[in-house]
């Protein structure tokens, strides 16, 4: 084949961070969807040539066919597609166990899936690829049709697997490069068609990018890495001036009252520790305290912990993830997982490792490995700002992805593609595999 650009398609766009990866791979976008406003002129804002279809996939599915076919992508190359994962994870006890059916049904979003589908049945793609939480492969929902209980990954599978070969893979990013705990479900589909598959196949490959860990030479970046070589300025969420850099718009984090910044400036820096553990009195200073106390032993007053009053007037530590929350990131291991909740104190390991602040948006953008020069829209708050950051896919992974992709499109071998003994597969299948056994009526379609 030629040299041209592969046309692509994107579901679900968020402000389309991980579309800048397949684009620097040499995937041109023609057309993007998304259900939120200001998420798509973002992403449109970084993919120009594109054309947006705003709404809810479950209706604008059709819309969105006909804009890539009236923009030469009849059969596009590429679809794809990061649907939401909220109602996927399991990390809240209200969504109920994975193994159950009727609690993973609950949530509509956990059936995304199906306007894939319809896409993929209109348009035939030559490659499809899903992102999505690890929940992805274990996660039990109604099958719309029949009933039975089935993972969004193994009904995906079941509808498309009469024209397409699916490679599932559970990685954690940090693998590749990426400053980062993220472990993410994938799922590549491509087209029986394809004759580029018959060279990955006889070179024991399969369609992702070969994995960074486990070689000789190579290290994962730490966090304190990925923060000091950009050479941001210092921040404190003491006051107003000391949270904002004035020379860069997202480089400002939340301030806190004084209570919450003493709590947090007790924590030793570096030390990966939390707040649970400081036993200090803000009246009577360092005191003895045994794990579940919340109240000074001398004076009565609320240790600097993270507590609560009851009725009563007494005080209590507040339920929480202690292993988790109010807790230093460690500098010297990659961060942990950028989420969209990553400017809450009492979320998981949102605090800098060094100074009295959480990270903020730019940081948590560097830690997802977004280019410098990724443009926002100016009227965009930054919580929404943090939200779009936390769920992109991170553009260092899908521009390797990418170029894996286009080698195979274009008939060629990658050397650079993952083996197919990796454990990375095999650990996915046997997920899809241990969620078919709940319902032997599965176990055909994995």
């Amino acid at each position: 084949m030629s040299e041209r650009s592969l046309t692509a398609v994107s579901m679900y766009s968020n402000c389309g961070a991980g579309d800048f990866g397949y684009a620097k791979a040499g995937f041109e976008f023609v057309a993007m969807a998304e259900l939120r406003a200001r998420r798509l002129e973002v992403a449109l804002r970084n993919h120009p040539k594109a054309t947006g279809v705003l709404g809810d996939l479950r209706q604008t599915w059709p819309e969105l066919v006909r804009v890539a076919k009236s923009r030469g992508a009849e059969r596009p190359d590429l679809l794809c597609a990061c649907p939401p994962c909220q109602g996927m994870s399991t990390a809240k006890s209200d969504r109920g166990l994975a193994s159950n059916p009727d609690e993973g049904s609950r949530d509509p979003r956990n059936l995304l899936v199906l306007p894939i589908a319809e896409v993929v049945r209109a348009l035939s793609p030559r490659v499809v690829v899903l992102e999505n939480v690890t929940a992805f492969f274990r996660r039990l929902v109604r099958h719309p049709q029949t009933g039975r209980g089935v993972t969004a990954a193994a009904l995906l599978i079941e509808m498309l697997e009469p024209f397409y070969i699916f490679y599932p893979i559970a990685v954690d990013l940090a693998d590749f490069g990426v400053p980062q705990t993220r472990r993410r479900a994938f799922l590549t589909f491509v087209h029986l068609e394809e004759r580029g598959l018959a060279s990955f196949r006889s070179g024991g490959k399969i369609p992702y990018p070969e994995p960074l860990a486990g070689k000789a030479d190579w290290r994962c970046k730490t966090l304190e890495e990925a923060l000091k070589e950009n050479g941001l300025p210092p921040l404190d969420a003491k006051s107003l001036i000391g949270a904002r850099d004035p020379e860069r718009a997202l480089h400002c984090v939340p301030v806190w009252d004084e209570r919450r910044y003493h709590m947090i400036e007790s924590i030793p820096p570096r030390s990966g520790r939390s707040a649970w553990e400081n036993n200090l009195c803000i009246s009577c200073g360092p005191v003895d305290a045994g794990p579940d106390d919340a109240e000074c032993a001398l004076c009565r007053q609320p240790l600097l912990r993270p507590v609560i009053r009851d009725s009563a007037g007494t005080w209590r530590l507040i339920k929480g993830h202690r292993r988790s929350s109010y807790r230093r990131m460690y500098p010297d291991r990659p961060a942990a997982t950028v989420t969209t909740a990553s400017g809450k104190i009492g979320s998981d390991f949102t605090l800098h490792p060094w100074e009295n602040r959480v990270l903020s948006p730019l940081e948590c953008a560097i830690i997802q490995t977004f280019p410098a020069d990724f443009q926002w829209v100016k009227e965009t708050g930054i919580d929404s700002i943090r939200e779009m950051i936390g769920e992109a896919v991170p553009p260092l992974f899908t521009e390797l992805h990418g170029g894996v992709l286009a080698a195979l499109l274009r008939g060629r071998l990658c050397g650079k593609a993952m083996m197919a003994t990796d454990f990375r597969q095999k650990r996915a299948v046997a997920r899809l595999r241990e969620a078919a056994s709940m319902h032997e009526d599965l176990g055909a379609s994995v």
